[in-house]
């Protein structure tokens, strides 16, 4: 797998090359959602976001997070607000929003706790966006999460914490939730070899 990292508009990061078919939204709750270029976008994709993505050995595009600082419209502030009813939503430099997390395995292996999403493909990601996110300047990132996608981030190695209590979206439970991006998740990046 090949990763890609950097700040670029949505046409040319090569996305169009992944369909909803192929990948699984994490975030899907409640989303005003467009097609274009083959795949959903909405009004966080853009010049000025940050993306991170693996390309499988064929050169297709199996995997995407988008990161934004929270300086900024976002996912969560925007379309979730009713989450950070226990605490103020962030809205600082150093404080980063990952979104758009997808994961495909073209060999159909998947996770049982989120069918669609290939663990190992997605464990990479995750520490990488995490990563790139850190080298941005983040010292915690924030999410949307199911418990399928907690379980994922602490299987991660990652330090995750809910920001308030799950509500319900399309009758899933969603919550915000922190991700810590201090020394104990890069050297979990390390160790893993990742």
């Amino acid at each position: 797998m090949n990763l890609t990292v950097g700040n670029s508009d949505f046409s040319s990061t090569g996305l169009h090359a992944m369909t909803p078919s192929s990948c699984l939204l994490v975030e899907t709750a409640g989303r005003d959602m467009q097609a274009a270029l083959g795949i959903a976008t909405d009004q966080f994709d853009g010049p000025g976001t940050h993306y991170v993505l693996a390309h499988d050995a064929a050169g297709r595009v199996s995997a995407c997070a988008r990161l934004m600082p929270t300086t900024r419209p976002y996912l969560l502030l925007q379309l979730y607000p009713q989450l950070f009813a226990a605490c103020a939503a962030p809205c600082s430099a150093d404080v980063w929003e990952l979104s758009r997390f997808m994961a495909s395995d073209f060999t159909g292996r998947t996770s049982a706790a989120l069918p669609g999403l290939a663990p190992d493909v997605a464990l990479t990601l995750l520490h990488r966006s995490i990563g790139y996110a850190k080298e941005q300047g983040a010292l915690r990132v924030i999410t949307l999460a199911s418990v399928g996608f907690e379980r994922l981030l602490r299987r991660a190695g990652l330090h995750v914490h809910r920001a308030g209590p799950p509500a319900i979206f399309d009758g899933h439970p969603v919550f915000a939730c922190w991700i810590e991006t201090g020394a104990s998740a890069a050297s979990v990046f390390v160790t893993q070899g990742r």
